[in-house]
């Protein structure tokens, strides 16, 4: 299990230079007009992590496997989107298929690119959009409300969805009660409850403090996650090989790739943990929900792991590494037998006993 980012946003603030440069690609046509991207570009990216480097080297593994995540740049939108203008249909459906939402926007200033409505207004291009979401959402409520409709419906489904109506009307974007709701209302189609990331698009002179546009954003917004990169960049330092990326990103003092903020803050964004498995033959990370239970971690890897299902044997991360193996963990009393209650952690490495 990776997760699928659709990066959403007006025409013209980067989104496909953007995708270019997180999927290391020349896939997504960079032009100065609108519509440039119809139908969406899909880029799957490994999620390079060390402990794993680590992991199948002293396990002389044959093969390693990252997990990945998948980003899918989606056509500019415009205000009328919900009713079908531009793009509009093709854009909110794509945005249905992924499980969390990159909102692109334009903070930097240039006449060589043109902006969809004459003037860069970060706070503007992110209402529209969330407008359009909001007003998909009610349009798309109500058909479920029909009244041919209503039959196919639970009692307190109808509850939900009325109740969601009304927020929705007076422009809430309320969360969801709890995990059975936000299921249910995702199953529904709702674009409104997707996980979001804010990304404030810079020009390279404000890449390392901000400018006045992404202090408004984090001003307005100072309860989401708020990444600040620079497309451009971006794209010059995958272009680059190892070496040439290290010494570019230290003389212009970037730390980490906005591929690598991306990773960090969607896991975060989406409750995500990764655990491993090692040996001669292959080794693997697997991406998991914070809290998930041994058996569901083990249908991960198979469906068939979880109804037969005996144990896990599972080491941390870090003495797997500080004693070299399985074996030698487990002779230095490193290694945990867990049963079907034991809640996976970040970072395990487990081997799952199941019946044949």
């Amino acid at each position: 299990m990776g997760f699928k980012c659709g990066i959403v946003g007006l025409p013209n603030v980067g989104k496909s230079t953007l995708f270019n440069a997180l999927t290391a690609s020349k896939n997504a046509e960079a032009a100065n007009f609108p519509f440039c991207t119809i139908d969406p570009n899909i880029g799957i990216v490994d999620v390079v992590d060390k402990r794993l480097d680590q992991l199948s080297k002293l396990s002389n593994s044959k093969k390693k496997v990252y997990t990945n995540i998948t980003f899918v740049d989606i056509a500019g939108l415009v205000k009328g989107a919900s009713k079908g203008e531009g793009l509009g249909n093709k854009f909110l459906s794509h945005i249905r298929e992924v499980d969390a939402i990159i909102h692109l926007v334009r903070c930097f200033e240039s006449d060589k690119i043109t902006h969809v409505n004459s003037e860069i207004n970060p706070l503007s291009d992110l209402e529209t959009i969330r407008t359009e979401i909001l007003l998909s959402d009610i349009d798309l409520i109500q058909k479920k409300l029909e009244k041919s409709k209503k039959k196919l419906l639970k009692e307190k489904e109808i509850k939900l969805l009325e109740d969601k109506l009304d927020q929705l009307n007076k422009g809430k974007e309320e969360s969801p009660n709890n995990n059975e709701e936000r299921k249910f209302l995702s199953r529904a189609g709702l674009l409104s409850i997707k996980p979001k990331i804010i990304v404030c698009n810079v020009d390279e002179e404000s890449l390392a403090t901000g400018n006045s546009f992404t202090e408004i954003v984090k001003s307005k917004f100072s309860n989401e996650k708020i990444i600040t990169i620079c497309a451009d960049i971006e794209d010059q330092i995958m272009g680059l090989n190892k070496d040439e990326r290290e010494t570019f990103m230290k003389e212009i003092g970037l730390n980490k790739t906005g591929l690598n903020q991306l990773i960090r803050e969607g896991y975060d964004l989406l409750n995500l943990d990764t655990f491993f498995t090692s040996g001669p033959e292959e080794s693997r990370a697997w991406t998991i929900t914070k809290n998930t239970l041994a058996p569901k971690a083990a249908s991960v890897i198979h469906t068939d792991f979880e109804k037969n299902f005996i144990r896990a044997e599972a080491v941390t991360c870090e003495d797997f590494i500080k004693f070299g193996s399985a074996e030698k963990c487990k002779e230095n009393g490193k290694l945990r037998i867990e049963g079907k209650d034991y809640v996976v952690k970040d970072g395990d490495v487990l081997y799952f006993r199941v019946n044949p």
